[in-house]
């Protein structure tokens, strides 16, 4: 009989007390600053905007899944990892109107800094006529928003990892511009066994650095999510449940406030729905639903149901598939092509293309195979 037993010495416990009081007093110190802000609207909304297909098909919110998807490193930085080492992924997603929108992202991985992957994205409005206060045309104008994000992620163990990503945003709008600064901290648990993988996301904790008016600062799209995914043993199928908004419960208007609040034929009274309907509606908007159809190893499909964009884009009198989210992946050797579409309303249905490689593979498959082979699997 073996009896495995550990010690940490006094020193040691105490360095890592420290560090997880200090990283829970910051953590706490941006959630405060962040909330303070939640007052009204929220700028820069590039940093809210889906660049990965398999993401916006997936309804649009935190997904946690062990798969070589180097696209979506950048949102959940905790899978950044070894395994990406020289991945590239380039992103275009043609959205409202004019409006569009892409991104590029690079990882790799060095052996005493650990896993990094740098990512440029951006938005274009469009073009916009200039005029004066009477109507008169004087020129032409631009607007947009650029994001470079780097972001660090490391394994703990084999179950176990963290990252952050290191936001940095410019916004300009014709004569109007501004910068600022966020950060993301997300976490993520992964059972190989029975794989399962639940991931934690604090996101976009920051502040602008200028304003677009001189002391007029606006709150950043501050959230927390929640995302778990599970693969099926005997079925080719992944299904996934994210969460959002954890830090709020009211997610739509009530009351009086409510655009849709229905009003009787006959007394003229406002017909208010009970307490109860309004908590399970409130309940469910935080969720996003997804599952995923894995063929193969090379190719698979996915949809989903984001319940709280179906309700704010809903038209009582008009059926819509507003909420549903579906498309495919697809690899072609070393290449990966993603397509996926979103319908947030009739006629706006957004379409979103992604193409990923490894340069490494795509370059040089024969040294990857013989390096893979020398690998010792993982149990």
């Amino acid at each position: 009989m073996y009896i495995a037993h550990f010690s940490l010495s006094l020193p040691t416990i105490q360095n890592r007390m420290k560090r997880i009081f200090f990283l829970g007093v910051f953590l706490f110190a941006l959630v405060k600053i962040s909330v303070a802000q939640m007052g009204g609207n929220s700028i820069y909304p590039i940093l809210n905007y889906n660049y990965s297909a398999r993401m916006s098909g997936l309804g649009g919110g935190l997904i946690t899944a062990h798969n070589d998807d180097p696209t979506m490193i950048l949102y959940n930085p905790s899978t950044i990892s070894d395994r990406f080492h020289k991945s590239f992924s380039a992103d275009f997603i043609d959205y409202f109107s004019n409006v569009a929108y892409g991104s590029v992202m690079y990882s790799h991985t060095f052996k005493k800094m650990g896993s990094f992957a740098l990512g440029l994205r951006y938005v274009g409005y469009g073009t916009f006529n200039q005029t004066d206060e009477v109507g008169n045309l004087s020129g032409t104008f631009t607007a947009g928003d650029y994001l470079a994000t780097l972001g660090w992620g490391r394994r703990l163990d084999s179950s176990f990892s963290i990252g952050a990503n290191l936001k940095l945003i410019y916004s300009g709008y014709e004569v109007y511009n501004s910068f600022g600064i966020a950060t993301d901290l997300s976490g993520t648990y992964y059972n190989s066994e029975r794989k399962i993988s639940i991931s934690l996301l604090f996101k976009n904790m920051g502040s602008q650095l200028t304003t677009y008016t001189p002391g007029s600062f606006e709150p950043l799209p501050f959230d927390i999510q929640l995302a778990f995914s599970k693969q099926l043993e005997h079925l080719p199928a992944r299904f996934h449940i994210s969460l959002h908004s954890l830090y709020k419960w009211k997610m739509g208007y009530v009351g009086a406030d409510d655009p849709l609040l229905e009003v009787d034929a006959l007394t003229g009274e406002p017909k208010y729905p009970s307490v109860f309907s309004q908590g399970i509606k409130n309940f469910f908007r935080h969720f996003n639903f997804g599952v995923e159809i894995l063929p193969s190893p090379a190719f698979s499909l996915f949809a989903s149901f984001n319940y709280n964009r179906n309700q704010e884009m809903i038209v009582p009198q008009i059926k819509s598939a507003a909420g549903f989210s579906y498309g495919f992946s697809f690899n072609i050797r070393s290449i990966q092509i993603g397509f996926s579409r979103s319908h947030y309303a009739i006629g706006a249905a957004p379409m979103c293309f992604n193409f990923s490689t490894n340069i490494e593979e795509l370059f040089h498959p024969t040294k990857t195979k013989q390096k893979l082979k020398r690998v010792k699997p993982q149990n």
